[in-house]
């Protein structure tokens, strides 16, 4: 399970959101897996039931998970999963890239980072 950074200035909505991202893209939880309630959940971070309410409620419009009436949510199957884990990928490199351009970074830095951080991962 992930925890919650609530000095990072990011919405708890949005780590909870990130976190089952993040879960689903580590292979973590699988197809049919059950999520925690929203009450236990709730409960393990402190927070109040309709943050982590909204959380599921977006990660069920992103297609990650899907809920039964009377048996709670469940993460969906792997190609939905995937394409949802894949998009917000996409979205957060945006937003990295955006941040860095504003910051001074011309496209040259950006693709030189981009090929440093694939080479180290080769060498691992």
């Amino acid at each position: 399970m992930f925890e919650l950074d609530l000095k990072s200035g990011v919405p708890i909505c949005d780590q909870i959101v990130n976190g089952f991202i993040k879960m689903k893209a580590l292979g973590l939880i699988s197809a049919g897996d059950q999520m925690p309630s929203v009450r236990s959940l709730a409960l393990k971070f402190s927070v109040n039931p309709n943050t982590v309410q909204k959380a599921y409620a977006v990660l069920e419009s992103g297609g990650i998970i899907y809920s039964v009436k009377g048996r709670g949510s469940f993460v969906s199957d792997d190609e939905q999963a995937h394409r949802a884990v894949i998009n917000k990928a996409r979205n957060d490199f945006r937003a990295a890239v955006k941040a860095a351009r504003e910051l001074g970074l011309d496209i040259s830095d950006i693709t030189k980072t981009i090929n440093d951080i694939y080479k180290e991962e080769k060498k691992c």
